[in-house]
């Protein structure tokens, strides 16, 4: 077998196009993470991947059945385990040295100033990948109101064309119902600006499911593919961003 060398290491093909520096700049950059689903998840194994050093990873959930079928965490091995605890299994095999924080907490509006002050001065990017419109939005007015480099994903539901996404300001999006919901909500909470990762697809028309209260959201479909290349290019951007790789038009900030 042959010996393993230096450039063997598991950030040695990122070294190559992203340099020594940026790598050192990632392995000293903290990243926190808002939620672990299908965006979530994801966006996480690339960061960790990607030799981010420290992570900070946040959700109340446990890995359901129905999760299989789009998030980085979920396996029939794991079904009934908590979210951030799988999670902090995954970063320790991919990366040991990087830090890992699990906060096992559910994000809400009223939580969100008082959590992000404990918090967000340490860290160099948030990534926003959880599913309440409230606490996106109370997320995006802290964000903005103190200089907090956010990402925050959009829609993934009933969308079929990974070629549909873009990285935007929310007041330019189109076609997004989620956009279309933060981009009102914004204005009125006077948020200036806000990045996110969204789809320009018009959404697949879905019925909803006989019997279904309004509430159970049954007609809301998710495609395994789309909330992992959401995650992944949400990844993306964030390391190019704290490595300092300049990618041209459509990159961060």
């Amino acid at each position: 077998m042959a010996a393993t060398g230096a450039g063997d290491s598991a950030t040695s093909k990122l070294e190559l196009i992203m340099g020594r520096e940026g790598l050192s700049r990632l392995a000293a950059s903290t990243v926190m993470v808002l939620g672990v689903g299908g965006v979530g998840s994801n966006c996480v194994e690339a960061l960790a991947r990607g030799g981010v050093g420290r992570l900070i990873v946040v959700d109340h959930d446990v890995v359901q059945a129905s999760n299989i079928n789009r998030q980085a965490i979920a396996f029939r091995s794991t079904i009934g385990r908590k979210k951030v605890d799988v999670a902090r299994g995954m970063i320790a095999d991919i990366n040991p040295d990087a830090q890992v924080e699990t906060l096992d907490e559910f994000i809400l509006a009223q939580n969100v100033p008082a959590f992000l002050e404990a918090h967000a001065p340490r860290v160099d990017y948030v990534v926003d990948a959880i599913d309440t419109i409230s606490a996106k939005l109370a997320i995006a007015q802290y964000a903005d109101a103190h200089g907090v480099r956010l990402v925050s994903s959009m829609g993934a539901a009933n969308k079929l064309r990974p070629d549909c996404f873009r990285f935007a300001d929310v007041y330019d999006t189109v076609n997004c119902p989620l956009c279309r919901i933060m981009r009102k909500e914004a204005r009125k909470r006077g948020i200036g600006r806000l990045r996110v990762l969204y789809s320009c697809e018009q959404p697949v028309a879905v019925p909803v499911r006989e019997g279904a209260e309004r509430r159970e959201r049954s007609n809301l479909g998710t495609a395994s593919f789309v909330p992992p290349i959401m995650g992944q290019m949400i990844a993306g951007e964030v390391l190019c961003t704290l490595a300092g790789v300049d990618v041209g038009e459509g990159r961060g900030r």
